[in-house]
């Protein structure tokens, strides 16, 4: 018997289809994993720096004698140090000083940045040369070597550290803004604004400055771990501020004479220091690409 295959039925159902996109549909990829991790660990580490009583009631510099170096345990999480102080307690508490340190000192870099970037981009030719010779000279000291110049001068201190650092992240914040500003100035709207004589100080405010200062959240991210770390190795040098301050930096001087006996004080402290810049990283680098149009 033989068998004739014919054309299949159209009412016969198929096995696949493909489903057409329909106009102003977009499929959106979901978060990555680090991603989240990282927003999940930042929204941690803002709520052990605005309530860390929250977090850790206990005072980070009440010591007990009879809990020197004890290691980690049900009672002390972390351990505790020398002299017997919870180190889970002073590494929720210290996020409070190296958050504030690198904020500020971000702030301090971004805010010269941009006002020292403008002024380059819109000054005469010969300021703006001078201006960018400064900058591209100060980028090519490492960023610690210029901060430990200003703290040798200045003397250590809080106050000191966060100055040092702001100003030796600007030159990065202000190069990127001269370039934005010489591109700004340049376009057709800048130049039909002067065109119909809109004077120099409302075409910058309205014009100039909202387009440049785009690209500034995004650097000042990812410049926020670049400064907490920067803060965290004065701070171990003793440039920062100065013990039982429960701050990352100063913790990790006080536990590097007892690494071989009681590593957790200065392993955890540094783990929340590297976990801090990584997060701050991954964020930053996310955003960076949102803004650059590279990621839906």
């Amino acid at each position: 018997m033989t068998v004739t295959l014919g054309p299949a039925s159209t009412d016969a159902p198929a096995l696949t289809r493909a489903v057409p996109a329909r106009p102003g549909v977009r499929l959106r990829s979901l978060p990555r994993p680090g991603l989240l991790v990282a927003g999940a660990y930042l929204i941690l580490l803002v709520v052990a720096a605005a309530w860390p009583a929250a977090l850790a009631p206990a005072d980070p510099l009440a010591a007990d004698p009879l809990a020197v170096l004890s290691p980690p345990s049900v009672t002390h999480w972390f351990g505790t140090d020398h002299l017997g102080r919870d180190v889970l307690t002073r590494v929720v508490h210290g996020a409070g000083h190296s958050l504030t340190i690198g904020v500020v000192a971000t702030a301090v870099a971004v805010a010269g940045g941009v006002l020292l970037g403008l002024l380059a981009g819109l000054t005469h030719r010969v300021a703006d040369e001078a201006l960018s010779r400064t900058f591209d000279a100060l980028s090519a000291f490492p960023m610690l070597l210029l901060a430990l110049l200003f703290i040798a001068i200045a003397g250590p201190g809080t106050a000191s550290l966060i100055v040092a650092i702001g100003i030796a992240t600007l030159p990065h914040h202000a190069r990127v803004v001269r370039g934005q500003t010489l591109l700004v100035r340049r376009a057709n709207y800048v130049e039909q604004a002067v065109t119909f004589g809109q004077s120099r100080p409302r075409l910058v405010l309205r014009h100039v400055f909202p387009n440049v200062v785009g690209p500034m959240p995004v650097l000042a991210v990812i410049g926020l771990g670049e400064a907490i770390l920067a803060a965290a190795g004065l701070s171990f040098l003793g440039m920062g501020p100065q013990p039982p301050s429960p701050e990352w930096g100063a913790m990790l001087s006080e536990g590097r004479n007892y690494l071989q006996v009681a590593w957790w004080i200065t392993i955890l402290p540094g783990l929340a220091v590297t976990a801090t810049v990584v997060s701050l990283t991954v964020v930053g680098r996310h955003w960076q690409a949102r803004f650059d149009g590279r990621r839906r």
